[in-house]
């Protein structure tokens, strides 16, 4: 069958001349497509391809790898249809309709090897790329056509006319599997919803202090010992005191079963990047090799998570043994270019007073430790070089000077990958304030417990993985940027998807679209289809971008409050309660900014088709008579927690997070804040509130005392409140005090902080910290 190569040409003509993406033309005619990530050119048609137990899909003869592509496709459109086209090698006559046809023989050189062009037209749907994995790429687009849940054939396709390639090069995502192991099945369903946003790397860390998943048949201890551990924390590891669960918990993967992943990779155009952490994360490998140590153990599997003094040993020749016989043994499973050997979090407690590490510094005329990491990872390098292998190590490689060909995964931030790519050494971008997907989505007051810090979908979007620091040149360096999936507190599968999705999706467009194509409202408005396409596969996905976030503007001289609503999807309705009580449908409808005279606990929550997506969120606003007062202050609040005074007396409450920007704070001594109501009043009630997150060293005051005065001079105490600070783990908490109604100008709140943590704690010893937020009065 011949093809219009008209079409392809001028697309990617189109693509060279940076035309934008459109869907204006003939919008009377086609539908809205939405497709993730976004095009690089998209046109709409006139009409529509009609999908029926007739279709065929063609592929030229003898192109085995295309057959494959075309049976996924044809499996596909039965999940969505009911009916499964035929897959047929033999050219159809001349002009054929109702035919789906794959080719390489139409695309040109600017599509690159991944880029695609699709012709759908009332007759026929062309499929054209480059390569193989072009085509595949395409295919995730023609399955976005259809129906985003399951209907019976005949369906539509919409008519369009698209022209695409990809941004980067690297388009990933982790997942860590040592931490909490994930069978087998589950990591090739990761793979498929990698396959599904055109990601292309799968990063799969295998091993770490609490886990080591991958057989090596030279050393069998690592998966008779390290596999597995006696118990595991519970809760967050800032929860104090620690608690275990007392379970066993482990597993590995055969070296059969590694192989079966990384074919079924293969046919996806997914390449596998294996991970072998070394020098540090390696508790688990000296569990049942104490002989790699510094100190020679014993040692046992991590159960908490962390970071651990015992490493590789770099003065023992046993450990380079050691790690070379596992690598080689690796390479042979894996046959990615690139292989990832950690390099992150080793700290060098151990080597400092190791009697070998000292010799081998002394012998390879090393600086110190960091020289000595330098030498390890550079010694590993060319190892593996030899081998016809390219290493990519975590941030820290950098440290004592990089190996020669290495490439860096930059995860703190991105200082360590401009560094390296002004060192002309290829980077993939992960920082943890981005891409880090263990990191909370939401209001975290919703979320399950997180490691810490807030990613959500529409921070996600708006990340750009090349830094503007760098010259156009030093920009090419920027292989990509890939997404992380720590497993601490992510114990099974189903929190998995719910921590990536709907994340990936933004992921996907950050990685695939060009920065001048993106638009985070269209965005939102394509992800009411993909939302109902997760719906049809089962993926629980989060719903945190239907939260609502509630933004409170206080206007101090009326003592009110404007608020606003916003979520991270579209296609919703809000609705509100004023009262705390849980919204419904029948509840108040938000059609715009409103103003609060009052005191409030506002729910709000976002509804479709007059149900709650999600949960609700709440906020305070409490009008009372010290509303925007003037606060003074006995001692300056500590610089890390200095929101100003007016942060105490805003109407506003601070959550659990206490790097929320509302909690002025102490370290080590008291607050002592009197508050001027600017004349004599009649007051019956003060309340002050606090947050402990004991292993940040935060905890609630022992003792609370209120005093009022009419002078500002002579104060009188109506009530000290002791609180001892029995109550564990993360809280805020109002301590309050009633007394009999008093006349009073001035207020004046004392609270008393720990000082010293106590013994009973693992941050024993240590200076504490005061956290304070609103301070009431009524």
């Amino acid at each position: 069958m011949r093809l219009n190569k008209t079409f392809p040409l001028l697309l990617s003509l189109a693509l060279l001349l940076g035309l934008s993406n459109t869907q204006a033309q003939n919008q009377s005619a086609s539908p809205v497509i939405s497709l993730i990530p976004k095009p690089q050119h998209l046109t709409p048609q006139s009409g529509q391809f009609t999908l029926n137990a007739d279709t065929k899909i063609h592929v030229p003869a003898k192109t085995e790898e295309l057959k494959s592509i075309a049976d996924q496709l044809a499996q596909s459109i039965k999940t969505a249809t009911g009916v499964q086209p035929q897959v047929i090698q033999k050219d159809p006559k001349k002009k054929a309709k109702n035919i789906i046809q794959l080719s390489l023989a139409a695309a040109t050189d600017t599509l690159g090897k991944e880029g695609y062009t699709l012709d759908v037209t009332p007759d026929q749907i062309i499929l054209a790329a480059n390569q193989p994995n072009g085509l595949f790429i395409g295919m995730q687009s023609i399955k976005q056509l259809l129906p985003p849940q399951p209907a019976k054939a005949p369906v539509t396709i919409p008519a369009v006319r698209i022209a695409d390639k990809p941004r980067y090069e690297w388009r990933g995502m982790h997942l860590d599997v040592t931490r909490h192991f994930m069978p087998v099945e589950f990591v090739k369903q990761y793979i498929d919803y990698l396959a599904m946003h055109k990601l292309n790397t799968f990063h799969w860390h295998l091993t770490d202090d609490q886990g080591w998943r991958i057989e090596i048949k030279k050393h069998p201890k690592l998966t008779e010992i390290s596999a597995w551990r006696d118990s595991t924390l519970i809760g967050h590891y800032w929860d104090l005191p620690q608690t275990y669960d007392n379970k066993r918990h482990g597993g590995f993967y055969t070296q059969e079963q590694v192989k079966e992943v990384v074919k079924y990779a293969q046919k996806r155009y997914i390449t596998v990047v294996p991970e072998i952490e070394m020098p540090g994360h390696a508790v688990a490998a000296l569990a049942a090799y104490p002989e790699l140590s510094c100190t020679g153990g014993p040692f046992k599997v991590e159960g908490k998570w962390g970071i651990f003094d015992d490493i590789f040993c770099a003065g023992n020749e046993q450990t380079f043994a050691f790690l070379e016989d596992v690598m080689t043994e690796v390479l042979a499973l894996f046959p990615s270019q690139i292989v990832h050997i950690g390099g992150d979090e080793a700290p060098k407690t151990r080597w400092k007073v190791c009697p070998k590490c000292q010799k081998r510094i002394k012998d390879e005329g090393l600086k110190d430790e960091h020289e000595l990491q330098s030498y390890f990872v550079q010694r590993m390098e060319k190892f593996l070089n030899a081998k016809g292998r390219t290493i990519i190590g975590w941030d820290e490689i950098l440290e004592g000077g990089l190996a020669p060909n290495a490439l860096v995964m930059s995860w703190r931030g991105e200082k360590g990958g401009i560094e390296a790519a002004k060192q002309k050494h290829y980077v993939v971008m992960t920082p943890g304030n981005y891409v880090y997907f263990d990191h909370y989505q939401g209001d975290r007051e919703l979320e399950p417990v997180t490691i810490h810090g807030n990613n959500p979908l529409a921070r996600v979007y708006s990340y750009n993985p090349t830094p503007a620091e760098l010259s156009k040149e030093e920009q090419k360096y920027i292989l990509g940027a890939q997404a992380n999936v720590w497993t601490e507190y992510i114990p099974n599968t189903k929190h998995v998807e719910y921590m990536a999705f709907p994340r990936i999706a933004a992921l996907s467009e950050v990685l695939w679209t060009p920065v001048n194509l993106k638009n985070w409202e269209d965005f939102k408005t394509r992800m009411q289809q993909q939302y109902l396409r997760y719906d049809a596969m089962g993926i629980n996905y989060a719903k945190s971008a239907f939260q609502v976030k509630q933004q409170l503007q206080v206007n101090p001289e009326r003592k009110a409050a404007k608020v606003t609503f916003t979520t991270d999807a579209a296609g919703t309705d809000i609705y509100y309660t004023l009262d705390g009580s849980e919204p419904t449908a029948k509840s108040q409808k938000y059609t715009g900014p409103f103003e609060l005279t009052k005191a409030a606990v506002i729910k709000a929550g976002s509804f479709q088709d007059g149900k709650l997506i999600g949960q609700a969120t709440t906020r305070v606003f409490d009008a009372h008579k010290a509303l925007n007062r003037k606060v003074t202050l006995a001692k300056e609040p500590h610089r890390s927690f200095s929101p100003g005074t007016a942060a105490l007396v805003n109407g506003l409450y601070g959550t659990t997070d206490h790097y929320d920007g509302h909690w002025l704070g102490y370290l080590k001594d008291d607050l002592e804040a009197v508050i001027d109501l600017e004349q004599v009043q009649s007051i019956s009630k003060i309340s002050s509130s606090y947050v402990q997150h004991i292993g940040y060293r935060v905890f609630l005051p022992t003792q609370v005392e209120y005093a009022v005065s009419e002078d500002g001079k002579n104060f009188k105490t109506v009530k000290v409140i002791s609180n001892a600070g029995k109550e564990e783990g993360m809280m805020r908490k109002t301590i309050a005090a009633e007394f009999p109604a008093t006349k009073a100008r001035y207020v004046k709140v004392i609270a008393r902080n720990v000082g010293v943590a106590p013994d009973q704690y693992t941050v024993r010893g240590r200076e504490t910290w005061l956290l304070v937020d609103e301070l009431s009065v009524e």
